[in-house]
């Protein structure tokens, strides 16, 4: 399994425009072959930026997924609401204290 964490950072006129297409657009991405968990999160102190926290069966889903025509659709939507360049990190988990 890997972790996927994205660090989104958007124009402040377009926070709601990306809160409704991530509302519109979450469910097919957690149920995409291969995605087993899915969470937004918003920065507390500056609300333009936004991480997407999702783990992958492996990498090989994940690319399958960016591959898509259902990602590159969304992708096209969202990348113009970009304030600064998204950053990506692929990362296994270690350790899970509860």
């Amino acid at each position: 399994m890997i972790v996927r964490i994205v660090k989104l950072s958007f124009k402040e006129e377009h926070i709601s425009t990306f809160e409704n297409l991530f509302e519109e657009t979450k469910e097919n991405i957690r149920n995409f072959n291969g995605c087993q968990f899915l969470e937004l999160y918003q920065d507390k102190n500056n609300p333009t930026i936004f991480f997407t926290y999702s783990y992958w069966q492996d990498e090989s889903y994940l690319e399958v997924y960016r591959n898509s025509d259902f990602f590159k659709k969304v992708w096209r939507k969202t990348k113009v609401l970009f304030h600064d360049k998204p950053q990506a990190w692929s990362v296994h988990k270690r350790v899970t204290l509860q």
